[in-house]
């Protein structure tokens, strides 16, 4: 009768991740899709009623926000709660905060200034930290042991390089629309619409596909769009006909559309239901860490180019490019290496590993978390 209690949770368990397969492609339609239309609504704004509007029209869509999940969105609870981790917590925060913080004032400082090199050491002696820290927690901020998962570990890095490489394209598209082509903050926004329609159309497609074939077709299709639309963007010219600028756009709308839902897609992978929602929120993380490092890394690059614009921008923005182009590279490298057989392989013993934690009978992991 257990066995069959076990079977009968084993469908049901994959009826889910299919079902999740699907709504996260629909999910990463709208994720997608705001990222396009905030610089098209961003730039509105910034012609019609200044830049100042952009940070106060954040007000109304958290209420709006506030409201909706009050009404619509169901309460859940975890069977057992887990302790807040404020140690690790304080010390993401400065790793990150520094390593940001220390990219973008390193052309001003200059990279081998004590500030600098002391962020930078904080930085790392902060990643050591967190190492040693969370491996001894019984409820850690960062589950270390995920990372055991091959699929999962890829996932997060593929996460990271893509929102890098799509941050690094917005911050730089507005640049080059603004400052050498001479639009409007407006009219370079519109040059995005493009990009949304795609994302609008193709992500509960590729959502599907994630579900009925699994994440690799369309993590190689992502990669090689944001390579191929980071190699075309070194062509780029002060003169470049508009329509062929948009046919650009349209590879990185490519690489918008298939990205989200096999990277989430690969980070749950063989994963407990249980683990399912610590996969997904760190994954998330990885995301929002690549956009911030997208526009640091990028602006540090163009630097002081962006006052002088035409051709000097031009050749600055090259090195932006270059990095687009091998973040694509990576993407389709590591979705190639995480739908593997040894892959999946990892995936299946790191499920195990967490099944016998809920079990209580976890022998692997150190007194303080058993």
């Amino acid at each position: 009768m257990r066995r069959r209690d076990r079977r009968g949770d084993g469908h049901l368990c994959r009826q889910r991740r299919a079902t999740r397969a699907g709504a996260i492609g629909v999910f990463g339609s709208t994720t997608g899709l705001s990222r396009v239309l905030g610089p098209i609504i961003g730039g509105a704004l910034v012609d019609g009623l200044g830049w100042h509007s952009v940070f106060w029209v954040n007000v109304p869509i958290v209420a709006a926000a506030i409201v909706c999940t009050a009404l619509f969105v169901p309460e859940s609870r975890a069977p057992r709660v887990r302790r807040f981790d404020p140690v690790g917590q304080t010390v993401v925060i400065l790793v990150l905060g520094g390593v940001v913080f220390a990219i973008t004032e390193s052309k001003g400082l200059g990279r081998t200034s004590p500030v600098i090199l002391g962020l930078l050491a904080v930085s790392v002696l902060g990643v050591l930290g967190i190492l040693g820290y969370e491996s001894r927690r019984v409820d850690p901020l960062l589950e270390l042991r995920l990372f055991r998962s091959v699929p999962f570990s890829s996932a997060i890095l593929m996460a990271l390089f893509a929102l890098c490489g799509f941050s690094a394209f917005l911050f730089m598209t507005t640049q080059y629309l603004q400052n050498v082509r001479g639009m409007s903050a407006l009219t370079a926004g519109l040059c995005l619409l493009p990009v949304g329609a795609l994302v609008v159309v193709l992500s509960p497609f590729t959502g599907r596909l994630v579900a009925a074939r699994g994440p690799r077709m369309p993590l190689v299709v992502a990669g090689s769009a944001l390579a191929l639309g980071g190699g075309m963007s070194l062509r780029l010219a002060p003169a470049t006909p508009l329509p062929a600028v948009l046919a650009i756009y349209l590879l990185f709308g490519i690489f918008l559309s298939t990205v989200n839902p096999p990277i989430t897609n690969t980070a749950v992978s063989g994963m407990p239901c249980s683990m399912a929602g610590v996969a997904t929120s760190l994954a998330s993380a990885g995301r929002q860490t690549g956009t911030t490092l997208g526009v640091a890394i990028s602006g540090t690059i163009v630097g002081s180019a962006l006052t002088r614009g035409g051709t000097a921008f031009i050749s600055a923005e090259h090195g932006v490019w270059w990095m687009v182009l091998g973040l694509g590279l990576g993407i389709a490298v590591l979705g190639l290496l995480s739908t593997g057989r040894w892959a999946l392989g990892t995936a299946a013993l790191t499920a195990a590993l967490f099944e016998e934690v809920d079990r209580g009978t976890d022998r692997t992991a150190p007194v303080g978390r058993r």
